[in-house]
């Protein structure tokens, strides 16, 4: 559903090494005032990228008010995890398209004159024997050093990102991010406000599946998918969330779900009927059980092709939404929540949120990740 914005192309060749003195960014990096490029814009400002299984993702913000304000951000589709549930290893054609929009983040990082960022790969690189020849790569020819976070980072990630949507007047959320090689699913408390900036998340539980829309679609093909094999992933999926759903399922009284990922966002994008993608309408949204239902049952009706012409999901994602889907559905069957608030936030919210609050952005001193228990 996103895609690449204006001016994305390249403006050098990949096998070009970062000359003596271009920067390199690491893991949190700090400020730099020997960068060879520094922040004349009178405060720091930060970048989050997030290199996933599917997607290639970054934010440039700078903090404003209780929050941030984005003055920059690219998304493009790359696939870095395709095939690897087979191979075990990340394909060349997959790595070089990686490369190419990690580039275009470089050069944005570069260009808006970033003090401080944290750069994040997920589950396909944990996964891929050739996962740190990769990073060493990337490092190399781009001066990006990524950092692999592991499963409880990417659910603490992601329930920071999205605490600011939870109901106030809710008893609790069932929060869920659907990845492309791994799927997060966290039990979250009310979480009461603490000083300025955000509201810090109260985890009570959570679980890293080791399947995501590309794997699941793999393994059960997403281009012709009958109702019995869209049965046969939710099954797949609901027999590695019941020990979860066991612990935390009861008492959902007064809970919602709240959902992060292209899925989510796809569904209610098609819900609303959009003719185009508009974030505005999507972040934020609420969705009755009913509607979901109506909307699932839309999509798998179609045809591969009719997948392809819908303006909410498109060529990109016509093979991985009814893998999304059974996901979804599976987590609905084991959390029977009757809303479902729609976020279109993610890792690189959750990392901004923790930068700036380590920094003291908002003033009610350090910490802000959430601490999962």
């Amino acid at each position: 559903m996103t895609s690449g914005e204006a001016g994305d192309t390249p403006d050098s060749a990949l096998d070009r090494v970062p000359p003596a003195g271009e920067p390199r960014w690491g893991r949190r990096s700090p400020a730099r005032r020997d960068a060879g490029f520094g922040n004349d814009r009178g405060g720091p400002t930060y970048a989050a990228l997030d290199l996933g299984t599917n997607n290639c993702r970054l934010l440039v913000a700078r903090p404003a008010g209780n929050g941030f304000r984005v003055i920059d951000a690219f998304s493009r589709i790359v696939r870095l995890g395709e095939g690897i549930s087979t191979s075990g290893r990340l394909s060349e054609a997959a790595i070089e398209r990686s490369l190419e929009a990690l580039e275009i983040c470089r050069n944005k990082m570069r260009n808006r004159g970033v003090t401080r960022a944290r750069l994040i790969a997920t589950e396909a690189c944990r996964a891929a024997e050739n996962g740190a020849d990769f990073r060493a790569r990337v490092a190399e020819r781009l001066g990006l050093e990524l950092e692999v976070i592991d499963r409880e980072t990417e659910a603490a990630l992601a329930a920071t990102s999205c605490t600011p949507l939870i109901d106030p007047d809710a008893d609790g959320v069932v929060l869920f991010d659907i990845g492309g090689g791994s799927s997060e699913l966290v039990r979250l408390d009310r979480s009461p406000k603490c000083g300025r900036g955000p509201p810090l998340p109260q985890i009570r539980g959570w679980i890293s599946l080791p399947l995501g829309v590309v794997t699941l679609a793999e393994r059960h093909g997403g281009l012709n998918v009958t109702r019995d094999v869209y049965e046969a992933m939710v099954t797949e999926v609901s027999d590695l969330i019941a020990p979860f759903a066991a612990e935390h399922g009861a008492g959902l009284h007064g809970v919602h779900m709240l959902g992060t990922s292209g899925t989510v966002t796809t569904i209610a994008g098609v819900h609303l009927d959009l003719k185009r993608y508009d974030r505005n309408r999507i972040d934020g949204c609420w969705m009755a059980a009913e509607e979901i239902d109506s909307v699932l049952d839309r999509l798998v009706g179609m045809t591969y092709d009719e997948r392809v012409a819908s303006p909410c999901i498109g060529a990109d994602r016509a093979d991985l939404v009814l893998a999304g889907c059974a996901i979804l559905e599976a987590i609905r069957r084991a959390f029977p929540c009757p809303r479902l608030r729609v976020a279109d936030r993610g890792l690189r919210e959750g990392m901004l949120v923790q930068m700036m609050r380590e920094d003291g952005a908002w003033e009610d001193g350090p910490g802000g990740q959430a601490v999962l228990s």
